[in-house]
C-alpha cells in the first residue's frame, strides 16, 4: 500500500485524510516514482476549498499535490527516457503528488540536478514551470529587456527573479523589506517594499511585467508598461482596453507540465543560476498544516513536504 493524503470532500484544511491506497502501476509512456518529496503550492489549498474550476466534486475523492521528487522504481511501455533507480522530478496534473508512490508522465519529468536534496528538487516543477513559461513563452523576455516581478518572494517569483537575471534582463521586484537582501542576492537588481514605496515611482518604463498579485496592483502597472510591451498574469486577464491604448501583448495563463523546459531549469541550476529556496519541510502527515502556513504566510520560497 502507498501512503498518500486524500480530498473526499471540499473545506477547510482538517478534511484531508491520511490513507493508505494501493501502490499505482504505471501505463504506456509513464514511470512510477518512489516519492521523497512533495512541495506544497497555492493551488492546492484552492483546491481543497472548492475554488478551482477544474476539479469539481466529481473528481473526488483525489489524491492531493502537484510536484515531486523521487526515484523512479517502475516503467511502463515506451517510457524509456528514464531507467529504474534514476533520481527525478516532475509536476502533476492528475494523480497527485501527496503519496509515497507517484504516477508521472515521462515526458514531463527531468532528471534531479546535481547537488540538489529531493526537497530542493520538489520545490522546482509547478513554481518553476510557472515562472519559465510566465516569462519566455508569454513574456517572450529577451535580453537587455527590463521587467517588473509583481510577488518576488513567493515561489514562482523567486525563481522568476532568477531566471529574468540569467537570460540578461533588468529585474525589478515588489517585495516586503525584509525579504529585500535575499531577493537582491538571487539576481534582483531593485527590490520595491510594496508597502512604503509606489513602484510606479521607481521602475521608469519595463518592457514586461508579471502579475502574481492581481487587482489594484495589476490595475496601476499599466503606468509603467512601455507602449508594445508585455503584461503576463497567473491570476486575472489583463484588461484588453489597457493593452490597446499601449499596444501592449497581455496573457493570463495555467502552467503546464514541461519535462524539456524542466530541463532547462535544472541546466540554470548547474550552472550556479537559479537555487531553490526551501523555507519549511514539514512530513507527510502535516500535510494540513502545511496547506494552512501556505494559505497564511508570506515567506520567501517554498514550503516542502518529506515523505516517509
Amino acid at each position: 500500500m502507498s501512503q498518500s493524503i486524500r480530498l473526499h470532500e471540499f473545506g477547510t484544511s482538517d478534511v484531508l485524510r491520511l490513507e493508505d491506497v494501493p501502490v499505482p502501476e504505471p501505463g504506456p509512456g509513464e514511470v512510477r516514482i518512489r516519492v521523497h518529496a512533495a512541495s506544497v503550492n497555492p493551488v492546492d489549498y484552492k483546491i481543497r476549498q472548492g475554488g478551482y474550476p477544474p476539479v469539481e466534486e466529481k473528481d473526488l475523492p483525489m489524491t492531493m499535490g502537484r510536484d515531486v521528487s523521487g526515484v523512479v522504481e517502475s516503467v511502463g511501455d515506451g517510457a524509456d527516457s528514464f531507467s529504474v533507480g534514476a533520481a527525478v522530478h516532475a509536476m502533476i496534473t492528475s494523480g497527485g503528488g501527496y503519496i509515497q508512490h507517484a504516477i508521472v508522465n515521462a515526458g514531463d519529468a527531468a532528471a534531479v540536478p546535481e547537488g540538489l536534496s529531493h526537497e530542493e528538487a520538489a520545490a522546482i516543477p509547478l513554481a518553476g514551470l510557472t515562472a519559465w513559461q510566465a516569462l519566455i513563452d508569454h513574456g517572450q523576455l529577451r535580453a537587455g529587456q527590463s521587467v517588473l516581478i509583481h510577488g518576488g518572494a513567493g515561489g514562482v517569483g523567486h525563481f522568476a527573479i532568477q531566471i529574468a537575471k540569467a537570460k540578461g534582463a533588468k529585474v525589478f521586484t515588489t517585495a516586503s523589506a525584509e525579504d529585500a537582501a535575499l531577493l537582491r542576492d538571487l539576481g534582483a537588481d531593485k527590490v520595491i517594499d510594496y508597502r512604503n514605496q509606489r513602484f510606479e515611482e521607481e521602475t521608469g518604463e519595463v518592457d514586461l511585467v508579471i502579475d502574481l498579485i492581481g487587482g489594484e496592483t495589476q490595475e496601476r502597472s499599466w503606468a509603467v508598461l512601455a507602449s508594445g510591451g508585455a503584461m503576463v498574469s497567473t491570476l486575472e486577464e489583463p484588461s484588453e482596453e489597457r493593452a490597446r491604448e499601449k499596444n501592449a501583448r497581455t496573457a493570463r495563463f495555467l502552467v503546464a507540465p514541461n519535462g524539456t523546459q524542466l530541463k532547462e531549469i535544472g541546466d540554470l541550476v548547474r550552472k550556479g543560476q537559479l537555487r531553490p529556496i526551501v523555507k519549511e519541510t514539514l512530513p507527510l502527515d502535516r500535510a494540513a498544516e502545511a496547506q494552512d502556513r501556505l494559505e497564511q504566510g508570506h515567506s520567501v520560497g517554498k514550503l516542502v513536504l518529506t515523505v516517509p
